[in-house]
């Protein structure tokens, strides 16, 4: 039987069964300590140990059962995906279970693609032929953390003067602009919650944050019944690398809080000092549908968000296409001047 993200249920495609997922002794979503995770800390129900096949060419580690194989990666469309073993990792505390179904994604990424100017033929055949889509649930950290931050800088206000000048005989008034800046130092706080960290290598972050916003108030407690029927892929993304990006969006968002805290019409800012507290963090999943398509010997990935139906990906031009386009806006360009200069006046 498999998840069916229509029905809420699992669901035979042979006989039109129907069965309650078993979520009777689902764990809590619950946060784990950080530094402990860090210490090897970790207790055992918080570890889970699964097969694995790792991509050749693109390197995802994507999950299988006894009964799940692969004949080619669902990211790269790379042929037979080898089974390197078993992996032992952080079990998922929570997942957003799919919420559309294969056919649903299908009609989002045609219409998507039928969008797309300057793209080959073969795009909008590959669209229309209705190739399957494989379901997965992509890794990523989530973060919390209490924040305080000390920081010292100027704040800029602006004002302006006016000069009296002669020009060809002429008094001018001019007005030029000045900033008269003053220290400043202060503090901020402020809780982060579920910072998002896309735990793969596979998906380019320029795509899955395309897919954004995900409905982290929905969440489920992990479920093993949620992935019947799909593939979930092995964060490769460490714990420790996952931080380190979930500190760079901190930092961000700190200094965007002390340009406020400071105030002014410009601001510049020497020193932060931030203490970071009570870090937690939750492995998580996160449906995505995933297409390949192989155009002249390169592969183009589409991926549409499981439970909104938003879709991001790479798209090959057709080269005659561009060259038409090309073609027809010089042309439209010579018209335009030569319409021009017939009716400049002699």
């Amino acid at each position: 039987m498999r998840f069916a993200p229509e029905l809420g249920r699992l669901a035979c495609d042979h006989c039109g069964a129907q069965a309650a997922l078993d979520t009777q002794h689902a764990p809590e979503v619950r946060e784990l300590d950080y530094q402990g995770a860090l210490a090897s800390a970790v207790s055992h129900p918080d570890m889970v140990e699964t097969r694995v096949s790792e991509c050749p060419n693109c390197g995802a580690r994507v999950e299988f059962n006894d009964t799940n194989h692969a004949k080619q990666c669902p990211y790269c469309a790379t042929p037979v995906v080898a089974d390197t073993g078993a992996h032992r990792h952080i079990k998922p505390r929570g997942l957003l279970p799919f919420a559309l179904a294969e056919s649903q994604a299908h009609v989002a990424m045609s219409d998507w693609l039928g969008r797309l100017w300057l793209a080959p033929n073969g795009l909008q055949a590959y669209a229309r032929k209705g190739r399957k889509m494989d379901g997965i649930y992509v890794p990523y950290w989530t973060f919390d953390a209490d924040t305080a931050t000390q920081y010292r800088g100027e704040r800029g206000d602006d004002y302006y003067v006016t000069h009296k000048i002669n020009h060809n005989g002429k008094t001018k008034t001019i007005r030029e602009g000045k900033t008269r800046w003053k220290p400043r130092s202060g503090h901020v706080a402020r809780f982060f919650d579920d910072i998002l960290v896309l735990a793969s290598h596979a998906l380019p972050q320029k795509y899955t944050q395309g897919l954004e916003p995900w409905d982290l108030s929905e969440m489920q407690p992990y479920v093993p019944d949620y992935l019947a029927g799909f593939r979930a892929e092995a964060y490769s993304v460490t714990l420790d690398e996952g931080f380190a990006a979930a500190r760079d969006h901190m930092n961000r968002v700190i200094l965007r809080d002390i340009r406020f805290d400071i105030g002014g019409d410009r601001q510049r800012v020497h020193d932060v000092q931030t203490k970071v507290r009570d870090v937690t963090f939750k492995h998580v999943l996160l449906p995505v549908w995933i297409a390949a398509y192989k155009y002249r010997g390169k592969t183009y990935r589409f991926v549409v968000n499981g439970r909104t139906g938003r879709v991001r990906g790479e798209r090959p031009y057709s080269a005659w296409k561009v060259t038409f386009a090309a073609v027809g806006v010089a042309l439209l360009a010579g018209a335009i001047g030569y319409l021009i200069a017939i009716n400049q006046p002699s």
